[in-house]
């Protein structure tokens, strides 16, 4: 097979956690065989066996599986029926969807904690931008080790991540870094990791466009950079040429584009039972005000009006707000005005419902902060970036307001 025998693998040092990455600062974060491990983690006894999820009725399909059953060749996609003549021996579970989403929502949040530029693609897969990540965590190889290690402790689940200049060649770093792996793709060695790649491995090369391809000779993504363009137009059609002849040279220009920012950034909890006691409702505030900042420091927002909402045991609600003199993103600040609209109320109704919110949304790295005159030069905002970066490393439940604290957890 020529070249397409030196495909490189997870184990090749020329792209392992120690190779440069200095010009690779997008991750591609795939959790591996993702249905079946949500399965297996409260299933310990499936360990080790061939597990495959998915549609178990005679037109089903397999949505996930185990390793061990894919040995046997199962794969996603397949119809069911076809995976038990593969695998008879395999457990058969429907999805959990619900213990699926549960999931999916807790390793996002781990990325999050990472940076706010994340782009899920599905429920178990993100490519994230970690380069203004770095003053805080390292280089990106080693932000990607804290993400493996946390989704792991955490979750107990396994990932595999690419690191790479762009989001195409992230995401075939991580494919080849299945299962529970990490590969390096530097910037000056992407040619060398791309070229020896079969023709499948470009984005929308299926099986029918990789048969045209190889009549043409073209089995590899180096013979397809190689190739003249006028070759490809004729075969392909001039949209289709343009795009593979772009990949196959390792240009892929999409920057990672997170979930779009709101005009605003809230929370709200409700009571399992209506509540009037002051001092509960004041530390349920204080957890919201400290969710708020912590949004609106991912997403880089800074906000003016902080908005509060109240909702009574009779379904009453009402909402008042306050302009602050100037954009804040810190939590005791979104604390202090929420507590005081709210201690205006002179509530004495039980309430099953309190919300905060900032409005008023702008870039935090192109609004100017007004100093507050005679302001110590180091205050809330440090510390809740110091914060932001301890939760980062270790998760967002080791640092919180003392006053949010059990009286069993303060020993």
């Amino acid at each position: 097979m020529g070249r397409s025998q030196s495909v490189p693998r997870g184990n090749d040092p020329r792209f392992g956690p120690d190779a440069d990455d200095s010009g690779s600062p997008i991750l591609h974060v795939d959790m591996d065989a993702f249905f079946v491990a949500v399965e297996v983690r409260r299933r310990p006894e499936l360990r080790g066996r061939p597990v495959v999820v998915g549609g178990i009725g005679p037109r089903g399909v397999v949505s996930s599986a185990s390793y061990e059953a894919r040995a046997y060749g199962v794969r996603s996609a397949m119809p069911t029926a076809r995976a038990r003549a593969l695998c008879p021996k395999a457990v058969f579970l429907p999805p959990d969807f619900t213990a699926v989403s549960a999931a999916s929502r807790a390793v996002m949040e781990i990325f999050r904690d990472v940076t706010p530029l994340v782009e899920p693609l599905s429920v178990d897969e993100a490519f994230l931008d970690v380069a203004g990540a770095r003053r805080l965590l390292g280089r990106p190889a080693a932000i990607a080790r804290l993400i493996r290690s946390r989704v792991a402790e955490q979750e107990r689940l396994t990932c595999s991540v690419g690191v790479a200049p762009t989001k195409f060649v992230a995401k075939l770093g991580s494919t080849r870094a299945k299962p529970d792996g990490l590969v390096v793709v530097p910037a000056d060695r992407v040619l060398e990791f791309l070229h020896p790649l079969p023709v499948e491995a470009l984005w929308g090369v299926g099986e029918r466009a990789a048969e045209t391809l190889r009549r043409l000779g073209l089995a590899t993504v180096g013979a397809i950079a190689e190739a003249p363009i006028g070759m490809l137009r004729g075969s392909l059609g001039e949209a289709a040429a343009a795009h593979l002849h772009e990949l196959s040279w390792g240009r892929d220009p999409r920057q990672v584009s997170p979930e779009h920012v709101e005009k605003s950034i809230g929370a709200e909890v409700t009571f399992d039972t209506d509540l009037a006691d002051p001092e509960t409702l004041r530390r349920a505030l204080l957890a919201l005000a400290e969710k708020v900042g912590v949004r609106l420091r991912r997403a880089g927002q800074v906000g003016r009006t902080v908005s509060i909402k109240v909702r009574y045991a009779d379904f009453r609600t009402i909402s008042r707000s306050r302009t602050l003199g100037g954009p804040t993103d810190v939590a005791r600040e979104v604390f202090d005005t929420a507590w005081s609209l709210f201690a205006a109320l002179h509530p004495g109704d039980r309430i099953r419902l309190v919300g905060v919110r900032v409005e008023g949304l702008s870039a935090a790295d192109q609004t100017p902060r007004q100093l507050a005159l005679g302001a110590p030069e180091h205050g809330w905002r440090e510390a809740e970036a110091a914060a932001d970066a301890a939760a980062a490393r270790f998760g967002r439940s080791v640092v919180r307001p003392a006053s949010l604290l059990r009286r069993d957890d303060q020993g």
